[in-house]
């Protein structure tokens, strides 16, 4: 059974017909990058997989747990789906360890002492335990973003979900941040991310998934889809000077 499977979705916004009928799926361990123009729906399907959106039609099963258009069992599938966006959202009056607690000790009930100790491993993870007393105005653009995926994989996801993690960022601390994804990927982590850095996506993702006016237009394993795009519009964006 795949461990991701989106079947069909739909979604819209008043008379903007976002998602059209997105199927795919993703196996356990895998790697999925999802490409594409702006505006082709990418990051709407994403927060859809997370339960971010509700879905109009079509159905979405994320390990285990099944979405619909009545959001049934967010709290459960948030405790195994993991989810990191451009912005890195920390609470800006907490210390990085505790910006990293916080969730499990909210969400799982998961004592202090243990959240402290889980905290220490993901940070380590990051290579950022020797910063868990900053407050995160006292870190870089791209050391809070590591903390954000630290945070996330403090809740111990099957799934891990990154939304355009590092658009914000320069191409220094860039490296930074798709260091630590690339080092997730080969500990097996699943991981489904939507990114502009064509690179790290022909190199990094199993599977590549090119999305446009809302559909799956193209999809295959990463180093055929970009070595040898089937359709005119998947040549034309990756041939667009994405990869240098």
């Amino acid at each position: 059974m795949p461990i991701v499977e989106i079947d069909n979705i739909s979604k819209s916004f008043g008379s903007n017909h976002v998602l059209k009928g997105v199927s795919f799926a993703v196996e356990r361990g895998q790697v999925i990058a999802v490409i594409g123009r702006s505006g082709s729906g990418k990051s709407t399907m994403l927060r859809c997989i997370n339960g971010l959106e509700t879905i109009d039609s079509g159905s979405i099963v994320v390990a285990g747990h099944t979405l619909t258009a009545r959001q049934e069992h967010l709290l459960d599938l948030r405790k195994d789906v993991g989810m990191v966006f451009q912005s890195y959202n920390l609470f800006p009056h907490l210390t990085v360890e505790e910006n990293v607690m916080l969730a499990p000790r909210i969400v799982k009930k998961v004592p202090d002492v243990q959240g402290r100790a889980t905290a220490l491993r993901v940070l380590k993870q990051v290579g950022l335990d020797h910063k868990r007393e900053a407050y995160p105005e006292q870190l870089s653009g791209g050391q809070q973003q590591r903390v954000a995926i630290a945070r996330s994989l403090a809740m111990e996801p099957q799934v891990m979900l990154f939304d355009e993690v590092t658009s914000a960022l320069d191409p220094e601390l860039t490296q930074e941040v798709l260091k630590v994804m690339e080092e997730l990927a080969q500990a097996g982590m699943t991981m489904l991310l939507v990114t502009h850095e064509m690179e790290f996506a022909r190199r990094m993702a199993d599977v590549t998934v090119f999305m446009h006016q809302g559909l799956v237009w193209e999809s295959g394993p990463s180093e055929a889809f970009f070595s040898n795009p089937q359709t005119p519009e998947a040549r034309q964006f990756v041939g667009a000077g994405a990869i240098k």
